[in-house]
This record gives C-alpha cells, sequence and structure tokens, in this order.
C-alpha cells in the first residue's frame, strides 16, 4: 500500500496501566497485536505505561517496543497509583480516539471492534458495561454495587454509569476536554462522566484474571470508594449540616420535655446516666463529622500545592505515531 494512504488513516492509541503486570504482559501483548492485524483501515499503537513496577514489567515493555514499532512505553519515576497512571497513558496518546484497558484480561481485547462501530457512529465514549464479574467473590460484588448506588444518589447532575469500569473509548475532543481536568484527587470514572459528550454502553461479561493476582485488597477499595465520594460530591458536608440541626432541634425538644417533668410533675429525674449517654452521642457524631471536615480540607490542602501529576524516568514513543499524519 502507499505510504501516503496509510499515514492518512486514523489513529487508535490503546493505554494499558500496568503495575507489576510480568506474569500477564505476554499474553495481554498476543491478543492485542492479534487484534491490531484485524483492523487494516486504522494505525494502532499500544502505549504501555508502567507504574512503578517492582517486578519484571519494564524490562518486558522495553522487549515489546524494541520488536514491535506499534509499542510505545511510559516509565513513571515511582507508583502513582492507576488514576494517575490513566492520565499519564492519556498524556502521551495522540490518536483520533483512545483506548484505555487493564492489562489483566478481564476485559476482552476483542470487544474494541464494538467500541469502533459505535464511535464510527457519531458517540464520542464508548464503554463497557459490565453483565457478570467472574472471578470476584460475592463480598466483592455487593460493596461495589453498594458503591454505585451510593454515588447514583449523590453525585447530583453527573451521574456515573453501574458496573462500568475504565475500559471504554474516547474520541480526541473528549480526551483533550478531559486532560484539561489537573486535579491531583482523580476519580477517573467520576472525570469521564463529567466531561460529558455523547455515549454508548456495550455490555459484556467480565473474566476471571489471565494471570496474576489483583492488586486491589478491601482496604484499597474502601480508600478508592472515600477518593470518589469526596471528590465528586460535597453530600457528606450536607448531611453533617442535617444532622447538626436534627440533633439540636431533638436536644432542644428533649430539654422541654425535662422541664415540664420537673415543674408540673414534681419528677426529678436522675441525671447522670441520660447525661453520660447524650454527651456519648454528641462526642461521637462530632468526632465523625470532624473527620469528614478532615478529608476534605486535605483534599484542599493537597490541590495548593500545585504539584506535577506524575514525573517519568523514560518515555519511548511508537514508531506508528511519529510519522506525519
Amino acid at each position: 500500500m502507499d505510504g501516503v494512504e496509510e499515514m492518512t488513516k486514523p489513529l487508535l492509541s490503546v493505554v494499558v496501566p500496568a503495575y507489576n503486570e510480568e506474569a500477564v504482559l505476554g499474553v495481554f501483548y498476543e491478543r492485542m497485536s492479534a487484534l491490531f492485524d484485524e483492523l487494516p483501515d486504522y494505525r494502532c499503537e499500544m502505549i504501555f505505561v508502567n507504574d512503578g513496577s517492582r517486578d519484571r514489567t519494564q524490562a518486558i515493555i522495553d522487549g515489546f517496543c524494541e520488536r514491535d514499532a506499534r509499542v510505545a512505553s511510559v516509565n513513571l519515576s515511582r507508583n502513582f497509583g492507576k488514576e494517575i497512571a490513566m492520565t499519564a497513558g492519556f498524556d502521551h496518546a495522540s490518536g483520533d480516539a483512545v483506548i484505555v484497558i487493564d492489562a489483566d484480561l478481564q476485559d476482552p481485547p476483542e470487544l474494541i471492534h464494538d467500541f469502533i462501530r459505535e464511535w464510527r457512529a457519531g458517540y464520542d465514549i464508548v464503554y463497557a458495561k459490565r453483565t457478570h464479574r467472574d472471578g470476584e467473590t460475592w463480598l466483592k460484588k455487593a460493596t461495589a454495587s453498594a458503591f454505585y448506588k451510593v454515588m447514583d444518589k449523590v453525585s447530583g447532575k453527573v451521574k456515573i454509569p453501574r458496573d462500568v469500569g475504565d475500559y471504554r473509548l474516547m474520541s480526541r475532543r473528549s480526551v483533550d476536554a478531559l486532560l484539561q481536568l489537573r486535579e491531583q484527587h482523580r476519580f477517573m470514572k467520576g472525570l469521564f462522566a463529567w466531561v460529558g459528550f455523547p455515549s454508548k454502553a456495550i455490555e459484556y461479561r467480565r473474566d476471571p484474571r489471565a494471570a496474576g493476582e489483583t492488586k486491589f485488597n478491601y482496604w484499597k477499595l474502601w480508600n478508592f470508594a472515600l477518593e470518589g465520594i469526596t471528590s465528586f460530591t460535597i453530600a457528606p458536608l450536607k448531611i453533617a449540616t442535617y444532622i447538626g440541626i436534627f440533633t439540636a432541634f431533638s436536644a432542644f425538644l428533649f430539654g422541654l420535655w425535662i422541664i415540664g417533668k420537673t415543674l408540673f410533675l414534681d419528677h426529678d429525674l436522675p441525671g447522670y446516666p441520660s447525661l453520660m449517654v447524650t454527651v456519648l452521642f454528641l462526642g461521637g457524631i462530632q468526632l465523625f463529622f470532624i473527620g469528614v471536615l478532615g478529608e476534605y480540607l486535605g483534599r484542599i490542602f493537597g490541590e495548593t500545592k500545585q504539584r506535577p501529576l506524575y514525573f517519568t524516568q523514560g518515555h519511548h514513543p511508537s514508531r506508528i505515531s511519529s510519522e506525519p499524519h
């Protein structure tokens, strides 16, 4: 095929965050390469983002880069977390459409065919919606369902789709919009929804990991949920206000009841037990919401520093994206 015609093809950039994924990278690369071969009408590149892995992840990625012109590498200076790793991948992706996918193969790369079809039909964001979550415990499924229900109630005008992860295709204009959001505390599922643009869901059954172990334990998932709630809504602060008003009003009514019984019924109530219960109850509520305030203040403190989101210790662009377009 003529070289000029080849360079006019749309470019697909596939962003792959990776943290200690040496066990699965080879299988992932083979499946993604086979998929690229099925897309002759597009130029394709894989952008692996090594998020401070402690195993051979970067060495394996370097090997891919040496033998395959379609592979790029972004090597972060340390472990910044998946949300930042995805952002680094978007920063380095120049595709007409950008796809983000995990390396563990729980999300089948073959679904990209459906993503492209809907993108060409006019949708800016095409995301994968899970109908089943194979390989996950009932507790993780239950907590995930509860999290999405809470976010649906408190997220206001921005609705975050349920049972949707990070696996998605985004058009160039939606990626450019996303990259304008540079906050430190990044809840990417919320940011994906916040930028708007026409979106379409593609349903699929999520597979177990192809190899290796999940990097998320329940403590990390709890912190992730907390990050999502505090980064995307002030509902906990509103709840604190309502509970404060309700508690104060209840205390006022209780005080009137005690005064009435003392004055009109000549009934002297023993004070110590009721006093202790009241003090402990109010103290517990105050400490809880001081913690809520602390979470929000901590995030404000982090944003005021205006630090860069990440640093890299190496970047190897694909030879596909470096061609004139």
